[in-house]
């Protein structure tokens, strides 16, 4: 069975850099390393002792290279096979087997050694990959020489049959566990699943080569010729499973991520689809999970976009063992955890978050994840809003502080600093407090200058055209300045973001109404709630959150809503530069009746426009 030591050096660094890899690779690997190699070794030192006290026949000779020659051969072309870390299974241990059935221990042990050194030293791999493949092959021969030497030297098929299942055995029980151990040290994954997974997809390939081995033993008693014709069997079933394996992985990569193995953002959409539905029909909880590597610009900036590849590789290969594990893209990752309650949920992924922090990764330090936790049913979430309800418990993760997990409550640690600030104090009181609240929003504004201050007096001066009273229009000018407070738990990368948004960011988006609406709830300073949550309503019933059409809209949104449009038409986009004046109210006057109330947009086109356009220019320094 073909399994290797992953990689050592890496391509492309400095000499000093990958030496020092190489150390601390090598010192990491030792505790499996050391042992398995000097076993091996010694197992070698040992057949060749026994070859030089009994000298073989040239016919012996010429039949052990034949079988060493048949053994590289299937070593160099492995068989592809689904679900094993490496991908592939050898049928060398067909020949390695055969050899210790047919010449016994001592040849099986230099055939295992010679299989595995030769594609090794092809391939021009480490000599630390070289000697520990090597003698992993050359210990488990000896395993295999060892299980059928009290057999030799009888003619009964029951013996025979028996001898060669315990050859096979040992030889499997050997090198399975040995390769996964190496490989659970080198990907720091937990020994035990990764040898269940081994042992569960290898143990029927095993049994058929035992039974080639076994029909090879028949043949080359007859003659060694005959053994030839299992050459052709061999070659077919090696075709087939090529055939199908590529038709599989056609299909596989449709749904899987290339560079971490995982499943990609389509077959997470497919997977949460079916485990939403199993979790309607049953009853039972669904949590979702998106976890969000921390500051990892940083070390591609560092270190270079192939390390952070491979953090994240070795990142994905830790979440695979954590539950359904998906990734969305760039690095953002997801679990689905069906049966989790929310309680259940956050502790899993808070003890993931500090299981990944504690390791050291490819890039020599460690690395820190955010989650957002969310679960159907919880808090009156839908089917359709997990995945936006997870996004907003990742962000506010990431606002506290990062490295940390947050389960879905829209607003918690705002709304409750707030409601504490407003248990006991009077409305003017209250609505200071929400004032000063309005200072942090052009903090975090994506557009030019203090946009939420001009949006707040054109408002106001709307307002006033109307003929509401004083008081109202100062709630108005309040909530103009407030109109984007939810803002503040949206991620800069999106408010900032110069391309379109994808679906998933828009949704995330064009959830900060009611983000603003849960802040100011706590403050108990109605109106001014309902008209931020209500800003982005359109007249025509397209808009959000809520489609309010017509006059079912409160007076103070629509009004903030054209304030809002046209002042940040008049502003510098990341996406867009500014409109002029002119195109700006051709298209509020396009607009309206369908986005804006007619009347509103009147109301400033015939009175306010002209002035309000001087004075913003003026504050912009235009």
């Amino acid at each position: 069975m073909r399994r290797s030591l992953s990689r050592l050096l890496r391509g492309g660094a400095a000499e000093t850099s990958a030496e020092r890899l190489l150390s601390r690779e090598t010192l990491r690997l030792s505790p499996v390393l050391l042992p398995v190699t000097l076993a091996g070794f010694a197992a070698v030192g040992v057949a060749v002792w026994h070859l030089a006290s009994h000298p073989p026949s040239w016919n012996w000779v010429a039949g052990v290279v034949a079988l060493l020659a048949a053994s590289i051969f299937a070593e160099a072309f492995p068989v592809p096979v689904e679900n094993l870390p490496g991908g592939r299974v050898s049928l060398a241990a067909i020949f390695i087997l055969g050899t210790a059935l047919i010449y016994g221990w001592a040849a099986a042990i230099v055939v295992g050694l010679v299989t595995r050194a030769t594609l090794e030293l092809a391939e021009r791999r480490p000599p630390v990959r070289v000697l520990y493949n090597s003698a992993l092959y050359a210990l488990s021969a000896a395993a295999a020489g060892a299980a059928t030497a009290p057999f030799s030297h009888h003619e009964h098929v029951a013996l025979l049959i028996a001898e060669t299942a315990a050859g096979a055995a040992a030889f499997y029980f050997v090198n399975v566990p040995l390769v996964a151990a190496i490989m659970a040290r080198w990907s720091r994954e937990p020994f035990v699943p990764l040898l269940r997974s081994t042992l569960t997809w290898t143990a029927g390939s095993s049994a058929i080569m035992a039974s080639v081995s076994l029909a090879l033993k028949a043949l080359w008693d007859q003659s060694p010729f005959l053994s030839a014709a299992l050459a052709g069997p061999l070659v077919a079933v090696a075709l087939h499973q090529r055939s199908t394996h590529d038709a599989l992985r056609a299909m596989r990569l449709a749904l899987t991520d290339p560079l971490t193995g995982l499943g990609n953002h389509r077959h997470f959409q497919e997977q949460l689809h079916l485990y939403l539905e199993q979790a309607e029909e049953s009853s039972a909880p669904l949590s979702l999970c998106l976890l969000d590597l921390d500051n990892f610009r940083q070390i591609n900036d560092r270190y270079g976009h192939p390390v952070g590849d491979r953090v994240l590789a070795q990142v994905a290969g830790r979440l695979r063992h954590a539950g359904n594990a998906f990734r969305l893209g760039g690095d953002e990752f997801a679990l689905v955890l069906p049966g989790y309650t929310e309680t259940e949920a956050l502790e899993h992924a808070s003890k993931l978050i500090r299981s990944l922090a504690s390791d050291h990764t490819e890039h020599g330090g460690t690395v820190s994840f955010s989650a957002g936790v969310a679960t159907y049913p919880a808090h009156g979430t839908e089917r359709s809003e997990l995945v936006r309800v997870a996004d907003i418990s990742l962000y506010w993760a990431k606002a506290e502080g990062k490295n940390r997990a947050q389960v879905y409550r829209p607003d918690r640690p705002v709304a409750q600093q707030l409601q504490q600030l407003a248990s006991g104090l009077d409305r003017n009181a209250r609505l200071q407090a929400a004032s000063a609240l309005a200072h942090v929003v052009d903090a975090r504004d994506a557009y030019v200058g203090s946009h939420s201050e001009r949006v707040g007096d054109l408002a106001a001066a709307l307002a006033t055209r109307f003929g509401l009273p004083q008081e109202q229009v100062e709630l108005i000018r309040l909530a103009g300045r407030l109109h984007d407070l939810g803002k503040i738990a949206i991620p800069e990368e999106i408010l900032t973001k110069r391309g379109p948004l994808t679906h998933r960011e828009r949704m995330l988006l064009e959830r900060h109404p009611q983000i603003g609406f849960g802040m100011l709830e706590a403050l108990d300073v109605e109106p001014v709630a309902s008209w931020v949550l209500h800003h982005h309503e359109r007249w025509d019933g397209l808009g959000y959150p809520a489609n309010l059409s017509g006059e079912q809209i409160p007076l103070g949104a629509r009004i903030i809503l054209v304030a809002d449009a046209f002042d940040a038409m008049l502003s510098d986009r990341v996406y867009r530069p500014m409109m002029t004046p002119e195109a700006g109210i051709e298209e509020l006057n396009r607009c309206a009746g369908t986005q804006f109330d007619p009347q509103i947009v009147e109301a400033f086109v015939d009175g306010l426009a002209s002035d309000w356009v001087s004075a913003s220019l003026a504050a912009q320094g235009a």
